[in-house]
């Protein structure tokens, strides 16, 4: 297997509220992978539309979803041992996106019901992402597809290191098969 073959390269999306950051920053942690949260790869002028309520368009996101791809691919990163995205990536086209510039993605989908997702985005403090964007996000959301085999879905309704327990063994399991 070539270097580039074992480069780990994980995408932890879902809805604003699903967990990203939290799971992400556990994996980044557990796996000695970096970590960046992908609303830190926002323009400052799509910050400012959220921040006002303001739903992104496809547009807006193409950008954001190559500064994504790069980050995954080693930009500034000279050990290439890839890293871990908290990223939205609520629709196909968009993860087809991130997987056409960076290569081998994994995706893991952090899924739950929606109650449970804005009874938590009502919770935090200092986050721009409002909560009435929540309904907004979750009818753009498209659900992975079992073709595609990249994606590995989690429910959120349980403890962080109960999920962060499932992430870690599901990709020991993958056929990327680069964590052993």
């Amino acid at each position: 297997m070539s270097s580039e073959d074992q480069t780990l390269r994980i995408i932890v999306m879902g809805v604003s509220g699903s967990g990203k950051s939290t799971l992400a920053h556990s994996l980044s942690d557990a796996l000695q992978l970096r970590m960046k949260d992908g609303d830190e790869l926002h323009l400052p002028e799509s910050v400012a539309k959220m921040s006002a309520g303001i739903a992104l368009q496809d547009e807006d996101r193409w950008p954001w979803l190559d500064r994504i791809a790069d980050y995954l691919t080693g930009s500034g990163d000279p050990t290439g041992t890839g890293g871990i995205v908290a990223c939205s990536a609520l629709k196909r086209i968009y993860r087809d996106r991130i997987r056409d510039h960076a290569g081998p993605v994994v995706f893991l989908f952090l899924d739950g019901h929606p109650d449970l997702i804005r009874q938590r985005m009502q919770q935090r403090v200092g986050h721009y992402m409002q909560a009435g964007l929540l309904d907004s996000q979750l009818q753009t959301l498209q659900k992975p597809t079992a073709d595609e085999k990249d994606v590995i879905t989690l429910d959120i309704d349980q403890p962080v290191s109960q999920i962060l327990e499932q992430a870690l063994h599901a990709l020991r399991a993958s056929t990327l098969n680069v964590l052993t």
